[in-house]
């Protein structure tokens, strides 16, 4: 039949979350820890160049980290915007990130989603999406090509009528890819 799926994340993640409790105040704080988990996929040989991390927005409480395991899961799916999402959607018991019963969460990116990541934010309940480096950065720096993102796609984010909107805030600690 088919096999069970399962999305790991590498042991190293222990050692940067530290805590089940990690809290970091400031956004630039929650930038630094997602490109810090960025470069440790790399150092590791885990996955790729992209980390990412779901906080509650208000006490930047960690949720969930993610990093890109697309290599080492034989995934395509497993950007770091994704697993991050998976894995805060498994913590909080619920598909839906924007249910009454959780605190406002969003998404700490280290760079612009691609066309793939741009569809789970927008489907996933965030309320806000914090991003580093830009599309054009991660074309510059990488062979990853990031797919027919609409040129619109911040202010479709942020006027997702009749959906909440997704407030998106760009260029955190940009200079730092």
């Amino acid at each position: 039949m088919y096999p069970d799926i399962t999305l790991r994340l590498p042991k190293w993640i222990a050692e940067e979350v530290r805590s089940p409790a990690l809290c970091l105040p400031t956004l630039e704080e929650r930038m630094a820890f997602v490109i810090r988990l960025a470069e440790r996929n790399i150092q590791e040989g885990t996955g790729g160049p992209f980390g990412a991390a779901v906080f509650v927005q208000e006490t930047g409480e960690l949720i969930a980290p993610g990093i890109n395991i697309v290599v080492a899961s034989h995934c395509s799916l497993a950007h770091a915007e994704a697993v991050a999402i998976m894995v805060a959607q498994q913590v909080c018991g619920t598909f839906d990130l924007s249910a009454d019963s959780l605190p406002r969460l969003e998404l700490v990116t280290s760079a612009q989603p691609c066309i793939q990541c741009y569809g789970n934010i927008w489907w996933s309940g965030l309320q806000r999406l914090v991003v580093g480096a830009s599309k054009a950065d991660v074309e510059r720096l990488t062979s990853f090509q990031e797919g027919p993102v609409p040129e619109d796609w911040v202010e479709t984010l942020e006027h997702r009528a009749p959906l909440p909107s997704i407030r998106v805030i760009q260029n955190v600690l940009r200079e730092a890819m």
